[in-house]
Formats: structure tokens, sequence, C-alpha cells
């Protein structure tokens, strides 16, 4: 792959518009409303999907050109420049799928990331629960490995519906300088061969239109789809939980519910309903 020039990194930065986007609707999405500047597009589409549930059906989204304050699991803060990158909210309105199975959405949701990436070149790979990493680093750091974040997922219920909004924000255009943390990438920075924001919402909306519609009709379980682009597995790990000291193993699996399971030094096999993953080797 080549490095994208600053010709590509400007055009890449151009605001985003509904004029641009207007063929997915209707067909791979039900509505979309595009915004310059917004603090958090999931607390835009939570609040205006929870009070007005007619005008926000299944496959409905918001995309902000620069998202301002953007929310990240356990209250991590996320901002990127402006037009660097990619920050969608998509309202899902699964018809068959029990509540206690939303635990499955942000691995359905990163499965369908991981899949529009790797349209555009990019090797990515889903790091349970909710990231989309890349093997790209030349150096390993704590905690991470050779592996860096590309993509933050974040998905809630819309307070007294069946319905979930999920959360998705793509580091596109960042140079190293730009970016937050030493383990974040963007695309520019791993060489994709584009980082035409548009052509990216295209790939990502008709993914996640594909994942989540496979996911409702309940034939296939998720679970062998999202094993196969899961990183994790076979990591030796430890991940930091909500409650008690860390668990140290080698991810090895997951459960039907979406729970990662690791297997400890001792055999025992732990499994994780959420935690903070950290690679134990490079």
């Amino acid at each position: 792959m080549t490095t994208p020039g600053a010709d590509d990194v400007a055009r890449s930065r151009r605001p985003l518009t509904e004029a641009a986007l207007a063929d997915l609707v209707p067909g791979t999405l039900a509505r979309l409303v595009v915004v310059p500047s917004s603090p958090s597009t999931n607390t835009r589409l939570l609040s205006v999907a929870g009070t007005d549930r007619d005008a926000w059906p299944h496959l409905s989204a918001i995309v902000a050109d620069h998202q301002t304050a953007g929310r990240g699991r356990a209250g991590r803060a996320w901002v990127t420049p402006q037009g660097a990158a990619l920050t969608a909210s998509f309202l899902l309105r699964p018809q068959h799928v029990a509540r206690e199975d939303y635990g499955w959405a942000p691995l359905v949701v990163g499965l369908a990331t991981v899949r529009a990436l790797r349209r555009l070149g990019v090797g990515a790979w889903l790091k349970w629960p909710n990231d989309v990493v890349v093997e790209a680093g030349a150096r390993e750091i704590p905690g991470w490995g050779r592996w860096r974040k590309a993509v933050g997922i974040l998905c809630e219920t819309v307070p007294g519906q069946d319905a979930i909004v999920a959360g998705i924000g793509i580091n596109v255009s960042q140079a190293a300088s730009e970016l937050p943390v030493p383990h974040a990438a963007s695309l520019a920075s791993l060489g994709a061969t584009s980082l035409d924001r548009v052509a990216l919402l295209r790939a990502l909306a008709a993914e996640l239109s594909g994942a989540v519609s496979v996911w409702d009709a309940g034939g296939d379980h998720p679970r062998a789809a999202v094993e196969q682009v899961t990183a994790t597995l076979g990591w030796d790990v430890a991940v930091d939980v909500p409650s008690g000291p860390p668990v140290a193993g080698r991810a090895v699996a997951l459960t039907e519910g979406g729970a990662l399971v690791v297997r400890t030094v001792s055999g025992e096999e732990k499994v994780l309903l959420a935690g903070d993953v950290r690679v134990r080797r490079g």
C-alpha cells in the first residue's frame, strides 16, 4: 500500500454533506442526517429516537462531520480534529433478537466494521469487545503489543424501546501528531488505499445492514462469523474486569452470549462479560 499524500488528506477532510450520501436513502439506510458538528452522535440519536420513534426507523443514522465530545466505553472521551474521522451512529431495531442477546451488538457491529475496512485494503480485526485494530506497529506498546486501535464502537440501548444505538468512530486522516495515544492509528497512518469518508460510510452502512439482517434472521448465530475476525482469541491476555483483580490467561473462545472465555494457567476457564483486554505478548 502507498502512503496517502497531503492532497489525499485534504480531499478526505472536505465537509460531508447529505447530498453526497443521498444514494444511501432509501435502500441501505432508512434515514440519514448529516450535521456539521455535534458533541456526541450517540447522545443525539438516543435523544431523538427516544422521543419520536416513528420518525427514526431501523437503520436510521446520524453522521457528524466533526464530533466534538465523543463518548467511548466506560465514560472515556474521544475527540478528533475537524474532518479527520468518520463519526456515525446507527439506530438498530432488530425484530427477532431478544434483549438478553443485545450483548452481541458491539460484536456484530465490529464484524461489519472489519469487513468494511477490509474492502479498503486495511487488515482490520476485532479486539473484544468493541475495538477494531490493525497489526501495524514496528514497536510493541504495553497492553497492545504491535496492534493499533483504528476504530472505537459504543452500543447503547434506547430507554423504553427494543432498540440499540451503535456509535462508530473511525480514525481516517490523522497524522501521528494528531492521534491521542501511542496505540491509536488512522487509516492514513496505516497506508490505506483510500481516505474517502463518503466511500467508507457507504461500505460501512452496507456491511452493517447485512450483518444485522443475518443476526436478526436468527438462522446463523453470529458467534462463528465474529470469532473468525476476532484477533483477541489466541492472545495471552490480562483482562481488567469491573470488579476484582485482573484475569490472566489465554483467550480461547466466545460463549453463545458473546462473553470472552479465558483459560488461566491453572486450566480454569473464566467467562468474562466485560473488561479491558491487555495483550501479554507481541
